[in-house]
């Protein structure tokens, strides 16, 4: 039987581009800023109260993406709003995990751009507007263990070369370890996976024609271009 330490190493190979090994979960309400701008909201409906607990979203298999990838608007939309996050990439099946030693069960970390049709409401988005076709464009995975500091790291959007949004890791309201062990708490992530730290809400927008590239010191810079919905007809 291969030792955990081997199965962590078998997880990296293969997901330096394009599809993760696993899946893909999704987090939101996980940062300070967008807590404090939604504010009251939070206590009035739907949401009724502000979360208790981490909320999740999954990116299927037809939203991964490499570096370099073009994604198309859906049918219809215009714009689409591009979040950077960090994802977690899980080295062997996690389970209630503790926060003191979650991050043990971490193989990668991989820089995602989370693309979705802008929405101000983040109560039960429809699927189409998390879910189109090449949404979750990751780059290359680095060892975790090659990266020191993980919540000083700023996350750099630059669209057409300017940048429009930075934040820090810093800003989040469950840690990286937090995280893990409170979604750990009532789900298991299998070795492959790749939970991500976080989306803040109402980032910036793209359109047709936009160049999109999220820098992270240490990482290779992911890049991706926005085009023009499929005609009809057309394979996407």
């Amino acid at each position: 039987m291969p030792s955990e330490a081997d199965t962590m190493q078998t997880v990296l190979p293969g997901l330096g581009q394009g599809m993760a090994r696993g899946m893909v979960y999704g987090v939101i309400l996980n940062d300070r800023p967008t807590l404090d701008r939604l504010g009251p909201a939070l206590s009035q409906p739907p949401y009724g109260a502000p979360p208790k607990a981490p909320v999740l979203y999954i990116k299927p298999y037809n939203t991964h993406a490499g570096n370099g990838a073009a994604v198309r608007l859906p049918r219809g939309a215009e714009r689409v709003e591009v979040a950077a996050t960090l994802g977690l990439v899980i080295g062997c099946d996690a389970t209630a995990l503790d926060e003191a030693t979650a991050m043990d069960a971490v193989a990668g970390l991989r820089p995602i751009l989370d693309v979705s049709l802008p929405n101000p409401s983040v109560y039960r988005p429809p699927v189409r507007e998390r879910c189109f076709d090449g949404s979750c464009p990751m780059g290359e995975t680095l060892p975790y263990a090659a990266v020191a500091g993980l919540e000083a790291l700023t996350l750099r959007t630059l669209i057409n070369g300017t940048m429009v949004a930075e934040r820090s890791l810093s800003d989040l309201v469950r840690p990286p370890a937090r995280l893990l062990a409170e979604v750990t708490g009532f789900m298991t992530l299998r070795a492959g996976d790749i939970l991500h730290l976080g989306i803040a809400l109402n980032g910036p927008q793209a359109g047709a024609g936009d160049r999109v590239r999220l820098e992270i010191d240490g990482f290779d810079p992911l890049e991706i271009a926005i085009e023009d919905a499929a005609a009809e007809g057309e394979t996407p």
